[in-house]
């Protein structure tokens, strides 16, 4: 295995406290993108617009990360990490606090665009940064130790930020997320250490990682499957509460399952590993339990306790193919891993971006099975480019052997 990391080279020893200052970091974002799901009425009331205007706070904080993330990631890998990681949760503080002073709705849409920018830079830096200084065997559980992190704020921030807004009002979510990112920008300082760019230990070259067949088949397949399962996910609600006539609250209570079977994939993904004897092996075996769970709950007219077995299963299969496609792309860019991994989050936001719509309209106008089969085709391909087996022996030399 060739190694492309600083840290490496100089005999590194990370902090004890690295995986969970960037769990915390990444928690950070998961909450600040989705907290808004339960905050979308008081905001439209404050801002004096329409809640479907408001639902424009979402999209225009996932199109700013979608397109900036390659940006930040190539940057990343030609600057201190470490520096970058503690701008990027200064960014996102400051924008927090500036969204609580926005005079109109206009001004809102600008700083939210911010927040997408500031966790653009971050979340690629977070996973670099434990390829950097985790040993390949062990990466695919770093990984999911630092996602389960994002999974809890997925989970929790709605929940959270509908609790401090309606006692508190709508700005202390926003002072809550701000102070956060301050608290976790001073244990970061200390947590991780300041090394050379990774780049420069591996010649120039912008964007050769391109020529890697296996490298692109599998960033491809990471946004086709990863988009695909997160807009279904999102039109789980909408299924259960037509299925089976179930209340706004009870619909929130069963969605959660999802969180908790992703929360177990991320923290389970190192038991599974050693199992199956490698991410690849981890990777194929969660799509092939992804596509039969995704497809029995969206066409298959089950009764509420089977459907929320299925999408607890589907939760866990993405989060066990998350960490384990992340250490992958890590293992096969080199010292690159920054850009391949940003890409990576921006074409699972295309993706979704393209797909929860057409899927959503099929949903309303034809029914569940009629959307599964916008969903499923991007499950298929990415199954098919997985398939694909490599032309040449030597492309395989940055995956420590796998």
């Amino acid at each position: 295995m060739r190694l492309h990391s600083p840290y490496c080279k100089e005999g590194f020893m990370p902090s004890r406290f690295l995986l969970p200052t960037l769990a915390l970091a990444v928690f950070l974002v998961g909450a600040s993108e989705f907290m808004l799901s339960a905050m979308l009425a008081p905001l439209a009331r404050v801002f004096a617009v329409a809640p479907a205007r408001a639902a424009w706070l979402v999209s225009s904080y996932a199109l700013a990360y979608a397109l900036a993330a390659p940006v930040f990631g190539y940057l990343s890998d030609r600057m201190d990490r470490r520096r970058w990681l503690l701008l990027s949760l200064l960014l996102l503080a400051a924008d927090h606090l500036a969204l609580t002073l926005a005079p109109n709705f206009e001004v809102a849409l600008g700083l939210r665009m911010l927040g997408g920018l500031a966790s653009a830079a971050l979340i690629p830096t977070a996973f670099a940064l434990v390829a950097d200084t985790v040993r390949a065997s062990r990466q695919s559980a770093a990984m999911g130790a630092v996602m389960a992190g994002m999974t809890f704020g997925l989970v929790a921030g709605p929940a959270l930020a509908g609790v401090l807004a309606e006692t508190w009002g709508w700005r202390m979510p926003f002072w809550t997320m701000a102070a956060g990112c301050v608290l976790t920008f001073g244990v970061a300082r200390g947590a991780v250490t300041s090394t050379p760019p990774a780049r420069a230990f591996a010649g120039s070259g912008a964007v050769r990682w391109l020529a890697q067949g296996r490298l692109v088949r599998l960033l491809l397949a990471k946004g086709l499957w990863n988009g695909a399962a997160v807009a279904g996910f999102l039109l789980a609600g909408e299924v259960l509460r037509h299925r089976h006539g179930l209340g706004t609250a009870t619909v929130g209570l069963s969605v959660s399952v999802f969180g908790g079977g992703l929360f177990l994939g991320n923290l389970g993904i190192g038991s599974v590993r050693r199992l199956l004897s490698g991410d690849e092996a981890v990777l194929m075996a969660a799509l092939w339990l992804l596509l039969p769970a995704m497809g029995a709950f969206m066409a298959a007219p089950l009764p509420l306790p089977a459907g929320l077995v299925c999408l607890s299963l589907w939760g866990f299969a993405l989060g066990l193919a998350a960490p384990a496609s992340t250490a992958l792309l890590a293992h096969r860019s080199g010292p690159d891993k920054g850009q391949v991994l940003a890409v990576s989050e921006s074409l699972n936001n295309g993706v979704l971006l393209i797909v929860l719509p057409i899927s959503a309209v099929q949903l309303e106008a034809s029914g569940a099975v009629r959307a599964m089969l916008v969903l499923g085709a991007p499950l298929l391909a990415a199954l098919g480019l997985l398939l694909v087996k490599g032309r040449s022996a030597s492309r395989r030399c940055v995956d420590g052997g796998m």
